[in-house]
C-alpha cells in the first residue's frame, strides 16, 4: 500500500509542481517584456509537459526506459481517447468552428516520424536530434502562423490574448513569481523521482513490465492536467482550446520528451510498441481527422465512443 501511496504523490506533486512552474515562468517573462504570443508558444508549451519530461529523464536513468517511452505513447492515446472523450460527455465540443488542422497534420507528421524512428529499434542521440530538430521547425511554423494572425487582429484581441493566457497574473509579486518558480524547480524532480521508483516497484511486485506502467498508471496521471483544462474549455465552450490543448500537447511528447531522453541514455522501444500499442496511438489520432477536417461537432455519442476505445485498449494493455 505504501509505494500506492508514495506513487500518488508523486503524481499530485508533478501535477502542482508543473502548473506553479507555468505561473511563475509565464509572469517572469511578461514582466521583462517577452511578447505573450512568444509565452504561449514556449514557455507554457514547454511547462505544461515538463512533468512528462522528468519522467522521461528519470527513468532513463534509473534504467526504466519502458516507463519513459510507454509514458509518452499512452499519454498520446488518452489525450485523444479520453481527454476529449469526457469533455464530449459532459457537455459536447462544438469543434465545427475550429481551425486546427495545419497542427493537425503537423502531429499526424510528428507521429509517423516518431513511428519510423521507432523501429530502428532503439532511441538514440542521432535520432533524438532528428526528433528535436522537428519540434525547432515545427515551433518556427507555429510561430510565423501566430505572427501573421497577431497582426491580422485588432488591438483589443492582442490584449485579451495576454490576459487569457494560461497563468498570466499583472498584479503578482516578484516575490510570488520566484517563490512559483522555486516550488516549481525544486517539485518536479521529487516527484518524478518518486513516481518512477515507486511505479518501477509495483511492476516488478504485480509481475508487469514497466512498459505497462508507462502505458496506463503513468500515462493516465501526466494526462490529467490536459483533462482538467480540456473539461473547462468544454464548460466554457472553448472547443478550439480543448483541441488545440490536445494536439500540442501530444506534438511536444512525441518530439521534446523522447528528443532529450534519448540524449541522455539510449532508449530501447519494446516490440509491444511496435505491434500494437504505435498503431493504437496513430489510430486514435486518426480517429479525430472528421472533427478537424470536415468541421464535425464531437457530440456526447462521440464522446462516449472515444472513452469505451480508451477503456478497452487499457483492459487490453493490463490484460
Amino acid at each position: 500500500m505504501t509505494v500506492w501511496l508514495l506513487c500518488g504523490l508523486g503524481l499530485v506533486i508533478l501535477v502542482l509542481a508543473g502548473d506553479a512552474l507555468v505561473k511563475g515562468a509565464v509572469n517572469l517573462a511578461l514582466r521583462v517584456g517577452i511578447p505573450a504570443l512568444i509565452v504561449s508558444l514556449t514557455i507554457v508549451a514547454f511547462g505544461t509537459s515538463a512533468p512528462e519530461l522528468l519522467i522521461a529523464i528519470e527513468a532513463v536513468l534509473q534504467n526504466a526506459p519502458g516507463i519513459a517511452l510507454g509514458n509518452v505513447v499512452g499519454s498520446n492515446t488518452a489525450n485523444i481517447l479520453l481527454v476529449l472523450g469526457l469533455p464530449a460527455i459532459i457537455s459536447g465540443l462544438h469543434t465545427s468552428g475550429c481551425d486546427t488542422r495545419a497542427t493537425y497534420v503537423q502531429m499526424l507528421i510528428a507521429s509517423v516520424l516518431f513511428m519510423g524512428l521507432a523501429f530502428v529499434g532503439v532511441f538514440v542521440w542521432w535520432s533524438a536530434l532528428i526528433l528535436l530538430a522537428a519540434l525547432g521547425a515545427m515551433l518556427y511554423l507555429a510561430s510565423r502562423q501566430a505572427v501573421q494572425h497577431r497582426r491580422d487582429a485588432k488591438a483589443a484581441a492582442a490584449v485579451e490574448t495576454v490576459d487569457d493566457l494560461e497563468g498570466a497574473d499583472p498584479s503578482m509579486s516578484w516575490a510570488n513569481i520566484a517563490m512559483f518558480l522555486a516550488l516549481g524547480l525544486v517539485g518536479l524532480p521529487l516527484g518524478a523521482d518518486l513516481l518512477v521508483e515507486n511505479a518501477a516497484v509495483i511492476a516488478r511486485r504485480y509481475g508487469v513490465s514497466d512498459t505497462v506502467i508507462g502505458l496506463t498508471l503513468v500515462a493516465v496521471g501526466t494526462s490529467l492536467p490536459e483533462l482538467a483544462t480540456t473539461v473547462m474549455a468544454a464548460l466554457r465552450r472553448q472547443a478550439d482550446v480543448a483541441l488545440g490543448n490536445v494536439i500540442g500537447s501530444n506534438m511536444f511528447n512525441l518530439l521534446a520528451i523522447i528528443g532529450v531522453a534519448a540524449l541522455i541514455n539510449p532508449v530501447p522501444v519494446d516490440a509491444q510498441f511496435l505491434t500494437f500499442d504505435l498503431w493504437v496511438m496513430l489510430g486514435a489520432s486518426l480517429l479525430i481527422f472528421p472533427f478537424v477536417f470536415l468541421r464535425w461537432d464531437m457530440g456526447r455519442l462521440w464522446g462516449v465512443v472515444l472513452t469505451a476505445l480508451y477503456v478497452g485498449y487499457i483492459v487490453v494493455v493490463i490484460a
